[in-house]
């Protein structure tokens, strides 16, 4: 790996972008595609950017890195650690970190991309780099699909990606079929009827009546899911009032949901809904409670054969071994969408971010995810991946991948 991506990943770190908000990080990458060579468009579903090479006959293939940070201020110590702030959606200034690895995503890609651009005679095909904004909020994908993204620069014949974890910097997770979630981001709101606080007897209290709806739908998963099967719902966010002696009028639950099978989605929102109804009647409220979808996007499912094709360029590439089935990941990605739209099989496999020497004599994948419980995981103010081996993995991973599918020139 060369000095200057690493420069470059420091550089995204301390200067995260929210959702649609990547400006900063697109003009960075589209200067360094555009000075290796590759056709460069920018403001694809926003704030996204397409780089081209168009290399004689052969298949196309679709690299894909997401852009966004998260609104989490960092905790990690680092001396390239962000400061940044910005504006979310709802107005609010938070602070804002690349809490899930995208910095680690993008640098990989321009790497990937610029070695590949490097290596142009010995392949031959269509190479389709994708840097996605706004994957966070589930919302990127389907933006720059929205945007021609598939018409303007090609349909792919397969879709390659990555994303960075707590495994092992050096290993790669890669599992066939159902390989991450489905997610659902869910609002809720409970209305009561707002008084002071000395006086609750006048009121329908929805502080209260959200409480009792918290507690009731930790019982969703854990007495209406069966063993076999798998879902998580995570109550995220509770907003309710601004002071201690005044009773509010309502208040606001965010929902995530995961699943990897659509029966068990559709039966875990119709209990969600139940039982939101049902503690708001038990509350005595005067109006019905709203719960909302506001996004949603598939599981990512990786298509059986390309897999094993993509693996055994991985395993000719770093070696046996190198390679672990990481089981079903309840993360959830809209990568998938990408796939889909173009009648594509898709690839997404999981990229070791964590100091291997944390690991000690763990030696397979079961011995990994004990280590993994005591580390810093995504979306945490501590996640912080080693700059290396994971920035050489990273690159020569999507690169060994690409070479795997584009026509090869003896």
């Amino acid at each position: 790996m060369s000095l200057d991506l690493a420069d470059l990943y420091r550089d995204l770190h301390a200067h995260p972008e929210l959702s649609f908000q990547e400006t900063r990080t697109a003009d960075l990458v589209a200067a360094r595609l555009r000075a290796s060579g590759l056709e460069t468009t920018t403001g694809v579903g926003g704030t996204g950017v397409v780089g081209v090479v168009r290399n004689g006959p052969g298949p196309t293939v679709m690299l894909r890195a997401d852009m966004d940070g998260l609104p989490v201020a960092e905790d990690t110590g680092l001396a390239y650690s962000s400061t940044s702030r910005g504006i979310d959606l709802d107005g609010r200034e938070v602070p804002v970190m690349h809490a899930c690895g995208h910095d680690v995503h993008v640098t990989a890609l321009v790497g990937a991309a610029e070695q590949l651009v490097a290596d142009r005679r010995t392949w031959s095909g269509t190479l389709v780099v994708v840097f996605q904004p706004a994957e966070e909020l589930g919302r990127g994908a389907r933006a720059m699909l929205d945007d021609g993204l598939l018409e303007r620069f090609g349909a792919p014949d397969v879709v390659l990606g990555q994303h960075v974890a707590p495994l092992p910097a050096g290993m790669l997770a890669l599992r066939a079929g159902a390989a991450f979630a489905g997610a659902d981001s869910i609002k809720v709101t409970m209305h009561g009827r707002g008084a002071h606080g000395s006086r609750p007897e006048t009121s329908v209290d929805p502080v209260v009546m959200a409480a009792s709806t918290i507690m009731r739908l930790q019982t969703v998963v854990s007495r209406e899911v069966a063993a076999s099967e798998t879902a998580v719902l995570t109550i995220g966010s509770v907003q309710a009032g601004a002071t201690g002696n005044i009773i509010p009028e309502q208040a606001v639950l965010l929902l995530s949901l995961r699943t990897f099978d659509e029966q068990v989605r559709d039966r875990v929102l119709a209990a969600v809904r139940r039982i939101v109804q049902a503690e708001a009647v038990a509350s005595g409220a005067e109006r019905e409670p709203e719960v909302e979808v506001l996004d949603s996007f598939p599981a990512v499912v990786n298509h059986v054969g390309a897999s094993a094709r993509t693996q055994i360029g991985f395993d000719a590439a770093f070696g046996p071994g190198r390679v672990v089935d990481p089981g079903p990941v309840t993360g959830s990605e809209d990568v998938g969408l990408l796939a889909t739209a173009a009648g594509a099989p898709i690839v997404y496999w999981l990229l070791g971010g964590a100091d291997p020497e944390l690991f000690g004599t763990a030696a397979d994948v079961d011995g990994f995810m004990r280590v993994m419980r005591d580390l810093p995981s995504n979306h945490s103010p501590h996640f912080a991946p080693v700059i290396e081996p994971t920035l050489t993995m990273g690159v020569g991973a999507l690169v060994s991948a690409a070479r795997t599918w584009l026509a090869p020139v003896v």
